[in-house]
């Protein structure tokens, strides 16, 4: 299977099945009301700075696609919906443009608007020391970033999708010394992709200088289900096996919390959600499946689900009590149920 229909494939996957988790842990998460709001519903402030960027709301259009076609109209409506509301975005892994140049303007799209942080992709596989000469450096990564012009490049962690893909690369030797080497010229994201970020990661990685996290927790698109849809029987049950496999979006927050800013992707469903992400202690919060679904719709339902969900957010904060995305002291979440178990089951 060639790189472009494995794309195209996992888009239309994550489009026609159900390829969430099982339980979504920001249903675990209770926000207390405040009947009487501190500051008018029109004053409350959404904007925020992020990795040395101002954006307009906490929330960041995440990494999705990019490599063929199809992924370059998903992208160009993306990146305009980010420019139009002054959001972060991110592309899909760049792998695919960095090995051949047919593929650069599935990403380079993404400049043609004004979007105000941009975050590149590579894998943490193509940092590994067992890939030889075709190990991903310093070229590497400044070839992505001058792809599409990015203020920063998420490093992804993937190695569940990868154990369940056919294709899988399951090279993890010398990543760790890689991305120190790369975080002395470049700013680095370290992004998981569906399972999460334990506290023990995450104090190896600011180690290595990585700037900020994106936790990409358990909750909602599962990798390991979408790749049971696409490979053999052996995928199949492998995907099946490790379908509600990682740490909690919720709970990779707090574990994650090592003073770095944390980008809180995951099961994300609307603007009350994020504001959940943000009584946990992430600065933003990330959306994939859901803006995935509007902008396969086109522009005008893309557009319509963002101002919807900036809307969500503005007023959970209002009825949170907060005065701005800033005031997270005001916040107060609480984690329930199954999510609040296996928070607590982390520090007995």
């Amino acid at each position: 299977m060639t790189i472009k229909e494995r794309k195209d494939g996992h888009i239309d996957i994550c489009l026609e099945r159900n390829v969430t988790s099982d339980h979504n842990s920001w249903d675990d998460i209770f926000l207390v009301h405040r009947a009487v709001p501190r500051v008018d519903l029109e004053d409350i402030d959404l904007t925020l700075d992020l990795l040395g960027r101002r954006i307009q709301a906490p929330l960041i259009i995440s990494a999705m696609t990019g490599g063929t076609r199809k992924a370059m109209e998903f992208n160009r409506l993306l990146a305009r919906g980010a420019e139009e509301f002054g959001l972060g975005m991110g592309v899909g892994s760049q792998r695919s443009g960095l090995n051949d140049g047919g593929y650069l303007p599935s990403y380079e799209v993404v400049k043609e608007f004004e979007v105000p942080l941009v975050l590149g992709n590579i894998g943490a596989p193509q940092l590994s020391s067992a890939q030889g000469d075709k190990r991903y450096g310093p070229k590497e990564l400044e070839q992505a970033r001058d792809m599409i012009d990015a203020h920063a490049i998420c490093i992804h962690l993937n190695y569940l999708q990868e154990v369940v893909q056919p294709e899988g690369e399951t090279y993890v030797s010398g990543v760790l010394e890689n991305i120190k080497r790369m975080a002395k010229e470049f700013p680095l994201i370290a992004k998981e992709t569906g399972a999460g970020i334990s506290r023990e990661d995450a104090l190896a990685l600011k180690g290595c200088g990585v700037k900020g996290f994106d936790v990409g927790g358990l909750s909602g698109t599962t990798f390991a289900g979408v790749e049971s849809f696409r490979g053999g029987p052996k995928e199949t049950r492998m995907g099946k096996t490790f379908w509600n496999w990682g740490i909690p979006t919720p709970v990779s927050i707090r574990v994650v919390d090592v003073g770095l800013p944390i980008i809180a992707t995951g099961g994300l469903r609307n603007g009350m959600d994020v504001v959940r992400a943000l009584s946990m202690g992430a600065s933003a919060g990330g959306m994939a499946l859901q803006l995935l679904k509007a902008a396969s719709r086109g522009y005008e339902a893309l557009s319509s689900e963002l101002d919807i969900i900036l809307d969500e957010i503005k007023a959970t904060l209002f009825l949170s009590g907060a005065l701005s995305v800033s005031d997270q002291g005001s916040l107060k979440g609480i984690m329930m149920g199954r999510t609040g178990e296996i928070f607590e089951g982390l520090y007995r």
